[in-house]
């Protein structure tokens, strides 16, 4: 890195005038636009034929043709950040693209969506020929809501191999519905602020300007933001350069952003002896409260890991990044301008907690690593979104261990993004990583697709496939001269990776059972896991489909017959860690030779699936078992993880899951308490309405004692904080446990820290990393004195972090008319801000005096959800019904389908997902609840 310096006029500032009557123009189209929204009526006002169930014609179709293919667009922008005298906000605009039409038609096909273009008269839609050849003239035009299209028929056919250009006028409103081009507000020493940005992922950059609005679609951009003097716009490229993408990722942010008097951080750095311009924007008291600086600390760092990892320079000469007051998903990689929601990207050390730090080191080295993978290579259409986003999320935490090397983030990745995801995919309403093109149409459809299969499996598979073929071996298939240089500027589909890791794993001579393509098309192509049983007696070992309901009925077919090949590492009381490969069902793994002989001694264990490298959950015979329940630390947190999920499925006694949980009172180490308390979580959920609740609380209580008594010990009665990265999050779950559990003197010790606050609001000396659960665990034993407290202080944090840690504590309280009004705030922006609004509504529920209240909320307000986003409405239907587990609940959540069919958008998937999750929670319970009960009575009556 080379040495860095602060300017404090930025650089990036576009600052445009346009003729006085076109602005003119522009601005009397913004009355009639004002007008015509005044009336109720939609902005897009002509349409043609209803799209049918059977589509007919090409506009009734949800893929473009492949007749015309874009080349450059010149899109001019002019977003109104004042609003009008109807009070509404809007943007006007044009947009030439330049396209070459690859076969003879007569129909141009071009998605527009909520964009007025009628407002232009008979100019709105001019179609030019290029090089001399003539244009054919316009026969009529119409827009097509259904498919999202703006038709436009011609009287004769484009000619193939012809070059052509056509223009549009439109006028837009600056929403703030998150999504497209849209608005978002913040206030400032008491005045409001107007931003126009953007989140065009996946199918909105057509709310923006007419475009061909699909990922293989790219072209190069030439951006004009118009905008006041004294703002400032952003774009993806440097000032009067051109962008080559497409119109996946964003390609131009219309951040009209801040007033110039805003100092933003600015470093210039020398990477690879090129001149590279990272540049953190915020709003100006994040900024004046040095919140960036984190940030700014890490991207040169993580972008070098990449340079290397990837063997290819940044693409670009520059890197902003941005924080939005309001964002519906965590971040968006737009290439060179990559925006972020405010906790994703600023850390005030004063207010931010460890795990705050973390979320941002991980979240801003998995957008960078999109900069290459996703933007330089892109996948060819939405059914391998997996690729994009898996590989973006495995790799993230390498570049985020390559920032912060003490945080052990390689091993984090298991907790973080692998162990929950299995519980998703262990259930027969889950789906493949990738599905045929055909099956990925419909906007809903291509949103469902943004879940933790796509991320976190996606994340888990390709981390296994780099363990068995070695880092090393999987970077240099991605290197120059191979897969990101043979497709960079353009597109590809997952079978590219797979060739060129295999002709690095020839160069490398690894030996494999198959080709990679072989291997892996069995973890990608077909739902679900397998569940590996090893009888160390026998020396057995074979495979089935792992599902959490093994009587549930899989009806998605599949060419594999659910069978995997699967990479299993092992190893033996004092032995080294092996490797076998699994490629039958059911096979003897002594007869295949002396290294994969499986069989122990009776005072011996064998464990496999070394720090879950692999992704599949292994099962034993009994004496193992029984041998692993005293397994010294190494693979504890999968010995748990896994036994507790093998009862679920009922292959193990759910009492021998219970059973792995009886050393915590002597272990003190992260992932073990954590694994434990996640699957503990669980049975809180099934039984936290039950008789089952007080002696398994008394037995967490008995367990987390020692935990809580060790960190009070360690930390001179918790004067200080543990050096150690996972030690600050294991005092931080030692707390909570203890004081949900009744461990004495826990409620007094957080009350007495949060009445203190109380005392003085000016001086919060409560460490940040124990805020959340101080804050928590305080409002869950208080009255509404405390309540009142916490949301003044939400309504006055400055710092993102602060107030999202305040806004789930809000959610803690016991007494249900406050539940009930905060519920309400859920559908006001002005209190709760739409990006939080669904979260929020979890936070209640996962609440158990809530989750009644949020369940009828959610039931009566449904169609008022739909139009929060539509990331969110999966997640919400997770998190609300995640604790049903009776037969009322069942019928209750059926109907809610059934009524709601038509409505459920980018919650079908989910919905789905909860049936199934409802019925298995019925069945577990119902088998389990008696034996739960008399195993945590006897586990806190008899003597130790």
């Amino acid at each position: 890195m080379g040495k860095g310096y602060f300017i404090s006029k930025p650089v990036a500032v576009v600052v445009l005038v346009g003729a006085v009557a076109a602005a003119a123009t522009i601005i009397a189209l913004s009355v009639v636009f004002a007008q015509e929204k005044a009336k109720n009526q939609s902005p897009t006002t002509t349409v043609g034929p209803s799209t049918t169930s059977t589509p007919k014609e090409p506009w009734q179709h949800f893929r473009l043709p492949q007749s015309l293919k874009p080349i450059t667009y010149n899109v001019t922008l002019w977003p109104r950040l004042e609003p009008d005298s109807d009070g509404l906000y809007i943007f006007t605009g044009n947009s030439t693209v330049i396209f070459t039409c690859v076969a003879a038609t007569d129909l141009i096909l071009i998605h527009s969506n909520k964009l007025n273009l009628t407002m232009f008269g008979d100019h709105h839609v001019k179609l030019t020929g290029l090089n001399g050849v003539p244009a054919p003239s316009i026969k009529t035009t119409w827009l097509e809501p259904p498919t999202q299209y703006l038709v436009i028929q011609l009287n004769s056919p484009l000619e193939a191999s012809s070059m052509y250009e056509l223009y549009t006028g439109f006028v837009g409103e600056l929403a703030d519905d998150l999504g497209g081009f849209y608005r978002s507000e913040y206030m400032e020493n008491g005045v409001k602020r107007v931003l126009a940005t953007t989140q065009m992922q996946p199918t909105d950059a057509r709310k923006a300007f007419p475009c061909f609005d699909e990922p293989s679609m790219k072209a190069v951009f030439h951006i004009t933001l118009i905008h006041p003097p004294d703002t400032v716009a952003l774009s993806n490229a440097l000032p009067l350069g051109k962008f080559f993408c497409s119109v996946y990722p964003t390609c131009f942010q219309g951040s009209t952003f801040f007033t110039l008097d805003t100092v933003p951080l600015i470093l210039l750095c020398i990477t690879l002896f090129l001149l590279l311009q990272i540049t953190i924007w915020a709003r100006k008291e994040a900024i004046l409260q040095d919140q960036g600086s984190y940030a700014l600390s890490k991207t040169g760092p993580i972008l070098d890991f990449f340079e290397d990892y990837y063997n290819i320079s940044y693409p670009l000469s520059k890197s902003d990044q941005i924080a939005i007051p309001d964002f519906s998903a965590g971040a968006m990689e737009n290439w060179g301008l990559i925006t972020y929601r405010e906790t994703a990207l600023l850390y005030n050390p004063l207010v931010s907690s460890n795990g705050d730090k973390e979320w941002i080191a991980t979240v801003i080295s998995h957008e960078l690593a999109h900069m290459w993978f996703g933007n330089l290579v892109t996948m060819r259409w939405w059914n391998d979104l997996w690729l994009n986003e898996g590989f973006a999320t495995y790799v993230s935490y390498l570049g985020a261990n390559f920032a912060e090397p003490t945080w052990n983030m390689t091993d984090l990745i298991v907790l973080n993004q692998i162990t929950g995801v299995m519980g998703v995919d262990a259930l027969a309403s889950s789906h493949p990583l990738s599905s045929n093109e055909g099956d990925v149409m419909r906007p809903e459809q291509i949103s469902e697709l943004f879940d933790s299969i796509t991320y976190s499996k996606g994340a888990a598979v390709l981390r296994m496939l780099s363990y068995f073929i070695t880092e090393e071996v999987f970077s240099k298939g991605l290197h120059v001269s191979t897969y990101l240089e043979e497709f960079k500027f353009s597109t590809t589909v997952y079978q590219d990776l797979w060739k060129h890791l295999q002709m690095a794993v020839h160069e490398a001579g690894i030996q494999l059972p198959d080709t990679i393509e072989v291997i892996m098309n069995r973890w990608i192509l077909q739902m679900g896991f397998p569940v590996v049983t090893i009888n160390t007696q026998t020396g057995q070992i074979s495979q089935e489909h792992f599902l959490l309901d093994p009587e549930s009925v899989v009806e998605t077919p599949s060419e594999f017959n659910y069978e995997w090949i699967v990479p299993v590492t092992w190893m033996k009381t004092g032995g080294d860690e092996q490797m076998y490969w699994l490629v039958d069902k059911e096979v003897i793994a002594t007869q295949t030779g002396t290294n994969t002989n499986m069989k122990i001694g009776s005072n011996e264990w064998l464990v496999a699936n070394i720090n879950m490298k692999g992704f599949f959950r292994v099962n034993y015979d009994s004496q193992n078992w029984e041998n692993l329940i005293d397994i010294p630390v190494i693979n504890r947190a999968q010995i748990i993880d896994d036994a507790f999920n093998l009862a679920r499925a009922k292959i193990v006694n759910t009492t021998l899951a219970l059973r792995t949980t009886q050393f915590l009172d002597k272990e003190v180490e992260y992932m073990p308490w954590e694994i434990a308390s996640r699957n503990l979580n669980y049975f809180t959920l099934m039984f936290d309405r039950s008789e089952v609740y007080g002696p398994m609380t008394a037995y967490i209580k008995k367990q987390v004692t020692p935990l809580f008594n060790y960190f009070k010990n360690i930390t001179d009665t918790w004067k200080k904080i543990p050096e150690r990265h996972t030690d600050q999050y294991n005092q931080v779950n030692a707390i909570s446990m203890a004081c949900s559990s009744g461990v004495e003197g826990c409620q007094e010790l957080v009350t007495g820290w949060f009445r203190e606050w109380m005392a003085n609001p000016v001086n919060n000396q409560i460490h940040p990393n124990l805020r959340s659960t101080v804050y928590c665990s305080a409002l869950a034993a208080g009255t509404m004195e405390e309540w009142d407290f916490a949301w003044t202080m939400y309504r006055n944090a400055t710092v993102a972090s602060e107030a999202e840690k305040l806004m789930w504590a809000l959610s803690c309280t016991k007494e249900p008319w406050l539940l009930n009004k905060y519920l309400q705030y859920c559908l006001d922006p002005e209190k709760i801000r739409k990006q939080d609004a669904a979260s929020n509504i979890v936070n209640i529920a996962n609440n158990p005096i809530g989750q009644p209240l949020v369940w009828d909320f959610v039931r009566s307000n449904w169609k008022h959800m739909i139009n929060y986003g539509a990331f969110s409405l999966g997640g919400l239907i997770n998190g609300v019904t995640k604790r049903f587990s009776s037969e009322f609940e069942y019928k209750q959540l059926l109907q809610f389908k059934e009524e709601n069919e038509a409505q459920l958008g980018s919650a079908t998937m989910a919905v789905q997902q909860a049936l199934e999750r409802t019925q298995t929670n019925m069945k577990w319970v119902n088998l389990n609840k008696k034996p739960v009960l008399d195993w945590f009575i006897s586990e806190t009556t008899s003597p130790k």
